[in-house]
């Protein structure tokens, strides 16, 4: 039997980790009236990703599935308010470009997760 490995290890969460330094390399960049309001929920909601993940490593089979379609339920949200922050001009295309792209290779590696858990 393999052991599993630490959650700290895997890529994915190293992708979000890296994607909320991203996030909060922005702030500064954001206009104050949106810093506190979409785009603080923006980077919750990527710390929200994190903590999310870190618990599925206490979890196994079903329950472990459920957590992940928790993961990707707020990974959609975190997509609606980037797409936002940009229709907003809170953040600039490019910058939503990069954002869209780490998401999107997220979503990816959330996919195959979930596909591979039994249940």
């Amino acid at each position: 039997m393999t052991q599993a490995r630490p959650v700290l290890d895997i890529p994915i969460f190293h992708k979000i980790y890296d994607l909320y330094k991203q996030l909060h390399s922005y702030q500064n960049r954001i206009p104050k009236s949106e810093r506190y309001t979409l785009w603080q929920k923006c980077e919750n909601t990527t710390l929200e990703l994190l903590e999310a993940l870190i618990e599925t490593s206490h979890r196994k089979g079903e329950q472990r599935l459920d957590v992940l379609y928790t993961l990707s339920n707020k990974l959609d949200l975190l997509k609606v308010f980037v797409r936002l922050a940009k229709e907003t001009r809170t953040i600039d295309n490019p910058q939503y470009l990069q954002i869209q792209a780490s998401i999107q290779e997220v979503g990816k590696m959330l996919g195959g997760w979930i596909k591979s858990v039994p249940y």
